[in-house]
């Protein structure tokens, strides 16, 4: 196919798929004459990852360059993929390298130590534990790693056992490291949308004493337990949007 129909098929436009050519997220078309190049379903393929990664992932062009080097590198293990999109989407904290980074650093490394986790805590979601732990003990918050961190582990433990089950059930290559970095990246999506809607309906379960017929209710509405789900997904939309209208 032209790239003409490489657009329409989707959704992008001409020279948004030239840019990723020349930044190397999409393979070159090949040559049919000088000034026309074919594209395969490889790169209709392609195109949707990339743009999967970058709408709903959030990641930049230069993360997604490195997580697509990753993937077509054929020494790298599923292991060394999966270690390769985390290090790409783990958020960069600025906080003081201050008694409450120091606190929470040790809150990581025993967690990871209880749970028996192989992993070190050099690893990029071990550094992000502790920074995210650090913003908390900063605000008040040090009795969350005592009361909650062992609870959300279990909970870690049994999605991220779902997800490698759902990896290993593909057989070739490329289709196994695809999986991997959707269900890395992606699945982090949608299992932040699936929290906010639990805990709205927590909310709802627990604050909301309106009966469930009543119309005036807060979660019929948009300023009750709607808003709270609610408020966050417009706002995630939003700079969804946002980011692939840059790119483009």
């Amino acid at each position: 196919m032209r790239v003409g129909e490489l657009s329409r098929r989707t959704g992008v436009s001409v020279p948004t798929i030239k840019y990723y050519v020349r930044e190397g997220l999409l393979p070159a078309g090949e040559l049919s004459s000088p000034n026309q190049a074919r594209y395969d379903e490889s790169h209709v393929r392609r195109l949707r990852l990339v743009r999967a990664l970058m709408d709903v992932g959030g990641l930049s062009v230069a993360a997604i360059r490195d997580v697509l080097d990753a993937v077509e590198d054929p020494g790298r293990s599923v292991h060394g993929l999966l270690g390769a999109a985390h290090g790409r989407i783990a958020p960069r904290e600025d906080g003081p390298d201050d008694a409450a980074r120091e606190a929470a650093g040790r809150q990581a490394a025993a967690l990871i130590a209880r749970r028996g986790w192989r992993v070190d805590d050099g690893y990029p979601a071990a550094r992000s534990l502790a920074d995210a732990l650090a913003a908390m003990f900063r605000l008040g918050h040090e009795r969350f790693a005592e009361v909650s961190l062992d609870t959300y582990a279990e909970a870690a433990e049994r999605v991220a056992e779902v997800d490698m089950a759902y990896v290993a059930r593909e057989v070739a290559r490329e289709d196994l490291v695809e999986s991997t970095v959707v269900g890395t990246v992606l699945g982090d999506a949608v299992f932040t949308a699936l929290r906010r809607l639990a805990q709205a309906d927590a909310s709802a379960r627990l604050y909301d004493t309106a009966a469930p017929d009543d119309a005036s209710s807060p979660a019929a509405g948009t300023e009750g337990t709607g808003g709270v789900g609610g408020g966050d997904a417009a706002g995630g939309s939003s700079g969804t949007g946002a980011a692939g209208d840059t790119a483009g």
